[in-house]
């Protein structure tokens, strides 16, 4: 998509093609053709968009629906549906020369959940459909407007919730290789990389290639982040560099919680449990990826009952709500400060980690929903004009 041109630009795969075929696309709103698109295999096929388009975004995640049609003559030799989103994200300074992440030419607060996607009966495999969707039903019903998907890669279905429901992705590279290097959260331009080989960096871009093309397909993802805590971390100014070429509409946040190299388009701090802005990039955007894990043991329904742990503990649901919106109110003066986006950790427990929002067996929320959506919806607005 490319809504400044008002242009939707389809790239048809057909290796077998015959010379004379041609590719056509119909874009849909309903049962409407809004758009239409004809070109020859291997080129790709540009759809002029209405003036009036419908842009997609967390409070209105509208999906055009696409047929992409294969022709020889007059004869249908295939036929694809699909469906796609008219959406940009980019960053821009604002009036006190802040560099903020935007969706669609406005200044948007991206703020969600760390999401690392385990469940008690199959671990990184969720039981049903419908469990992929609670997750990200229940994170939008709290209030939040992004998750960060936490060095896992989900199946299609989990993405398509998102698309549909309006929910943007922050997408990690899985941390591989071990974590050898030295990390130092607390300075730019320090720490170290891990020892990896010529084959070891190969198989990685090879895989967080192979990640790109399979998330890329949604719109609901945005932010690509190679590199987590320096797991593994390894030439990051190359790897942010080659992933933004490789995908240059959206954002690379070349390494979350650091080590920090002057790269890519953002500056991701990394402090638990209260919000800190301890480092900061005039030139790129500044988020806090990681803070909170506020935990709540609850009597059964723990994966262990008597090791688990959170960055902070409390008893009552009460007390970890309390605390939850004094670390908003104090995140709300560092947007104020700098801070573009926010990741909480996190959406469930996992094992005996107790610092959910909702339990490992997803049957408690731990809690005041109401409470949350209010103090959520108060920061993921709080860069509005």
């Amino acid at each position: 998509p490319d809504i400044d041109r008002r242009t939707l630009r389809i790239e048809a795969d057909v290796p077998d093609a015959e010379p004379n075929d041609r590719i056509e696309v119909t874009v849909m709103d309903g049962e409407r053709t809004v758009a239409t698109a004809v070109a020859l295999p291997g080129v790709a096929a540009e759809a002029a968009m209405p003036a009036d388009m419908k842009l997609w975004s967390p409070d209105s995640p509208f999906l055009y629906d696409l047929r992409v049609t294969l022709k020889s003559g007059k004869e249908t030799v295939d036929e694809v549906k699909s469906y796609a989103a008219m959406c940009k994200f980019s960053t821009a300074r604002d009036a006190d020369g802040i560099v903020r992440l935007q969706l669609n030419n406005r200044d948007l607060f991206m703020f969600g959940p760390l999401d690392q996607g385990w469940w008690p009966d199959g671990l990184y495999t969720a039981p049903s459909d419908e469990a992929l969707a609670f997750d990200v039903i229940k994170t939008k019903d709290l209030g939040y407007n992004m998750i960060r998907k936490h060095v896992k890669v989900e199946p299609a279905r989990w993405y398509y919730h998102c698309d549909k429901l309006g929910m943007i992705v922050w997408q990690d590279m899985p941390s591989g290789d071990m974590s050898t290097g030295k990390w130092e959260p607390h300075r730019y331009g320090a720490g170290t990389d891990a020892a990896r080989s010529e084959e070891s960096f190969a198989n990685y871009y090879k895989e967080w290639g192979e990640i790109m093309d399979f998330c890329g397909r949604h719109p609901s993802v945005v932010v690509w982040v190679p590199y987590n805590e320096a797991w593994g971390q390894y030439r990051a100014e190359e790897v942010a560099d080659w992933t933004k070429r490789r995908d240059p509409s959206r954002l690379v946040n070349p390494a979350s919680g650091g080590n920090y190299r002057d790269c890519g388009d953002m500056l991701d701090l990394h402090n638990y449990p209260e919000p800190k802005m301890y480092l900061y990039d005039a030139k790129r955007v500044n988020v806090l990826g990681e803070y909170g894990g506020i935990g709540l043991p609850v009597e059964g329904h723990l994966w262990s009952a008597d090791k688990n742990w959170g960055y902070i503990e409390f008893k009552t649901r009460e007390d970890v709500t309390d605390r939850y919106v004094t670390y908003a109110e104090k995140l709300m003066e560092l947007v104020e400060r700098g801070f573009s986006a926010a990741v909480y950790t996190q959406t469930t427990d996992v094992e005996g980690e107790v610092n959910g929002l909702v339990t490992y067996d997803r049957e408690v929320v731990k809690v005041d929903v109401d409470r949350l959506h209010e103090v959520n919806r108060r920061l993921v607005r709080s860069l509005d004009l």
